[in-house]
């Protein structure tokens, strides 16, 4: 999936000096009578051109049909009212332009990037893409076979499912817990005439946005904008907007996923985490850095650097628009399960014992606004975070302010930031391993739920 987390939105503005000082660049945003929303920026250093569109389609509006809504994003491409798949693969190829299509967790996305000289071409496939799929039986099945292949092979690999497994044990109930690429008797059972409904349900220009980013002339391109999508009719959305999920639990708990043949344990240790747009967003981001959010943060100093139990640990947030996850995670020995699992419980709880001091949250300020490489330099980068913020419901002033408000931080927040956002009771455990070896051992963690990683869905 891809979202922005809690170090992603920090790239943007790292990396040099100038970085450091960084303002989004202006931008127009307007709505066509439709409901579309439209973003705008002229950025002239290449002569290149970078779309972005997102619905409000994703995993969450898949119900009980696991999968739907990533079949559908892909499914787009398969072929439009002027072109076949095979006619628009060769079209984008021939000019060197990029045409992709995907879902995540809460939307489904398009992106492009085309020399301004092929705007003609590439706009009008966008058009035809968009508002005219006609999603082949043909290629749809053909492309279900290969869904299905991976999502068996995919489950070869811990580290590839743990996380659908861990929000599914967090969310359990609500639409976050649904897995994007699905289950296989879900996607087997999905067919192009369901892509096509879920399509008219959803891709609707009442939740949607396009940003432009590249070689124009903004009063241009908003006549083109709106000559290309002003007439594009759809029904209004009808799918209910997603409410906060409650995700609070009054013991811990593990979820024990056996792999027979597992020569490691992989793990992910949390809990409730925050949304994309909470006000904390920049201080927990910069707490997180020293738990886990660098190579010298304390959780692989302590699990990697000074122990050797595994090749790395960390800890993140996971944010979305309506909440969070945050988990520390990594991988061991099956024989040193319980040892790294008590370790990196430590570490966290060391967190909440001593807190921080003020030269290691300087340390983590300078390595925030400094050391991360830019992310969002380009025009491509700069049209999805445009997009990212219609989705996830922030916008320019956090980025404009970001300095400022790391630059705010003190000790005493940092206090409350720990206190409010890291847990430290009823941690929630995502293990993935051998069971008959690890079971007992940990069980003194919380009451075990188990699942066997060759079943249907997670």
């Amino acid at each position: 999936m891809k979202k922005i987390t809690l170090f992603i939105v920090v790239l943007l503005l790292t990396g040099s000096a100038q970085a450091q000082t960084f303002k989004l660049p202006p931008f127009q945003k307007f709505k066509l009578k439709n409901g579309l929303t439209i973003y705008l920026m002229e950025q002239h250093e290449v002569p290149l051109i970078n779309v972005s569109a997102v619905f409000d389609a994703g995993a969450v509006q898949d119900g009980n049909r696991y999968g739907l809504g990533n079949m559908t994003a892909d499914a787009l491409l398969f072929g439009s009212a002027k072109y076949t798949k095979a006619q628009l693969e060769e079209k984008v190829e021939y000019v060197g332009a990029s045409l992709d299509t995907y879902a995540d967790k809460e939307t489904a996305k398009l992106t492009a990037s085309f020399a301004v000289k092929d705007a003609d071409l590439l706009f009008g496939i966008i058009q035809d893409v968009l508002t005219k799929p006609t999603f082949d039986q043909t290629e749809f099945n053909k492309y279900k076979q290969r869904q299905l292949l991976q999502l068996t092979q995919q489950k070869e690999s811990p580290r590839n499912v743990i996380n659908s497994y861990f929000n599914k044990f967090l969310f359990e109930g609500h639409p976050y817990a649904n897995p994007v690429t699905g289950t296989p008797t879900a996607v087997s059972a999905i067919t192009a005439a369901d892509a096509r409904q879920f399509y008219q349900k959803n891709y609707t220009t009442d939740r949607a946005a396009i940003a432009v980013v590249g070689d124009f002339d903004t009063a241009a391109m908003k006549k083109r904008m709106t000559d290309l999508f002003g007439s594009w009719k759809t029904a209004a959305a009808t799918s209910p907007l997603l409410t906060e999920p409650t995700v609070a639990f009054d013991k811990s708990r593990v979820l024990l996923v056996n792999k027979d043949d597992a020569r490691e344990t992989t793990f992910l240790i949390g809990g409730k985490g925050i949304t994309q747009n909470n006000p904390d967003f920049i201080p927990v981001t910069v707490v997180n850095t020293i738990l886990g959010g660098r190579f010298t943060s304390w959780l692989n100093d302590a699990l990697r650097v000074n122990s050797g139990l595994t090749y790395g640990a960390g800890s993140r947030f996971g944010t979305l628009r309506k909440s969070g996850t945050f988990a520390i995670s990594t991988f061991t020995k099956v024989s040193t399960t319980t040892e790294a699992i008590d370790m990196a419980v430590q570490v966290l709880d060391s967190l909440h014992r001593t807190g921080i001091d003020e030269k290691t949250l300087t340390s983590a300020k300078n390595y925030v606004k400094a050391d991360f490489p830019p992310r969002y330099e380009s025009a491509s980068e700069l049209a999805s975070l445009l997009t990212d913020m219609f989705s996830l419901g922030f916008d320019e002033s956090f980025i404009n302010n970001f300095q400022k408000n790391v630059d705010g931080i003190t000790v005493a927040k940092t206090r409350q930031i720990i206190d409010q956002y890291f847990p430290k009771n009823n941690l929630q455990f995502v293990l993935i391993g051998k069971a008959d070896t690890i079971r007992d051992k940990v069980k003194k963690y919380g009451t075990i739920t188990e699942k066997e990683i060759k079943a249907d869905g997670f």
